[in-house]
């Protein structure tokens, strides 16, 4: 993870309207088996990462990982302990953002948050994000993509 404090336009929370995100539970045939959380960007932007997941002592968010267009990173490394993890990214380019309903603390530079309940009152910003669910493999990437760009046709 690298520290960064988000650019000015990623801090516009325009939604990407009916952003696609894909899910697959296997990495590439072609590459060896590794057990890993891994995010790929599918598309021509830079975008921010965050995640959030529950561990032994409770619900915990991270970020940033910062993604290069069409880059790749492992979020998190060996087994998966659960089933369902959650992610919100933003995209520093064209400003916009992959979100949901589930929602969790985050903030401008990097963090690790532990709890999810009073974001605000903590200093913290309140973010909404998109569940993953693993289906309980030991493996797992996320793909982003985008149909829609912000300001784009819908």
């Amino acid at each position: 993870m690298k520290a960064f404090t988000l650019p000015s336009s990623a801090l516009c929370r325009r939604s990407l309207a009916l952003a696609t995100f894909v899910l697959s539970g296997c990495v590439f045939a072609a590459s060896p088996a590794k057990a890993d959380l891994r995010l790929c960007n599918m598309t021509s932007s830079r975008v921010g990462i965050a995640l959030g997941y529950r561990d032994a002592q409770g619900w915990v968010t991270e970020g940033w990982w910062n993604l290069t267009a069409r880059g790749c990173e492992t979020l998190l490394k060996g087994q998966l302990a659960g089933r369902f993890y959650y992610v919100y990214a933003i995209d520093y380019d064209r400003g916009g953002e992959w979100s949901g309903r589930s929602f969790m603390c985050t903030r401008e530079r990097e963090f690790t948050i532990r709890g999810t309940e009073d974001c605000l009152a903590r200093g913290f910003d309140r973010s909404g994000f998109f569940e993953v669910d693993t289906g309980e493999q030991k493996s797992w990437t996320i793909q982003l993509t985008e149909t829609n760009r912000p300001g784009g046709q819908p």
